[in-house]
């Protein structure tokens, strides 16, 4: 009985040896094949990516994407899936690569590898300046606060953040809780927050950069409250599929592209400083 057992496990590890075998390369086999990267990110996340003038995908994500891409000696195609259908993983090779503004987090660990770390940003509330603006950080408790849906500041707003792991502290909350208001684009946050807090909603929670470059756009509609919530670690993200391979060339990749001062160089045109750190 013992005997049929140790064959049995023998068979069984053969066999995940050889479906692993057959994952590895797999990813990169295909993008050569086709010739063409295959991006995932948010249209509307500026400045890291959004629809410019020309009705084509732009900004800091978008330029690393693309340079990426040229270092792997193809072409790049971005595609804009709802973010909580990026966010589950399971891609099936539909994409390749998140370098999309992505917090690495436990739970998004279980169908995503977080591969490379390649800039931080504070997370932070956001009011109107009409209406009843929200005055403190504390004053968010109870209070109608939106966030991406199947985003991390979804789920900072739900309790549920879990970074530590990934370049963070530990996350604090200065709030029992809140009216969480998933939306489906910040475009959307800012629309209905601009009516006024208390409108629709109090507050949005979003990145410090993203923030800022909305209140530029829109100056004198919002502002930020208190200090800063947490720091938003962010990572280059790809399917949990066992392609090592491909995991060992995003890795290699971005830190030749760090090395080599171009990860500092499109993060500093974009942003006005060196984030990627």
């Amino acid at each position: 009985m013992q005997h049929k057992s140790l064959q049995f496990l023998m068979l069984f590890a053969g066999t995940v040896a050889l479906s692993h075998t057959a994952v590895a390369g797999e990813t990169l086999d295909r993008i050569k094949e086709r010739g063409e990267l295959i991006g995932v990110m948010d249209q509307a996340y500026p400045p890291y990516s959004f629809l410019n003038d020309k009705n084509e995908m732009d900004g800091m994500d978008v330029e690393l994407t693309k340079e990426f891409a040229r270092r792997l000696g193809v072409k790049v195609r971005i595609e804009t899936p709802a973010w909580e259908v990026t966010t589950a993983g399971n891609w099936r090779g539909r994409w390749d690569i998140c370098i999309c503004s992505m917090t690495a987090n436990e739970q998004r660990a279980r169908s995503l590898d977080f591969v490379s770390h390649y800039y931080s940003s504070p997370a932070v509330l956001v009011t109107s300046t009409n209406g009843t603006p929200l005055t403190k950080v504390a004053d968010m408790e109870g209070k109608k606060i939106a966030a991406q849906q199947g985003g991390s500041y979804e789920q900072y707003l739900m309790k549920n953040m879990k970074v530590d792991a990934y370049g963070a502290g530990p996350v604090t909350y200065p709030f029992k809780a809140v009216q969480v208001m998933p939306y489906g684009s910040e475009d959307l946050e800012y629309q209905d927050l601009a009516l006024g807090a208390g409108k629709r909603i109090d507050g949005l929670v979003s990145n410090l950069v993203t923030a800022t470059e909305r209140m530029q756009k829109m100056p004198g509609k919002f502002k930020i409250v208190g200090e800063p919530l947490y720091e938003d670690p962010n990572w280059v993200a790809i399917d949990k599929n066992g392609d090592q391979e491909w995991r060992d060339t995003v890795v290699k990749i971005f830190d030749e592209m760090r090395k080599d001062g171009t990860l500092k160089k499109i993060t500093v045109k974009w942003i006005g400083t060196d984030i990627s750190r």
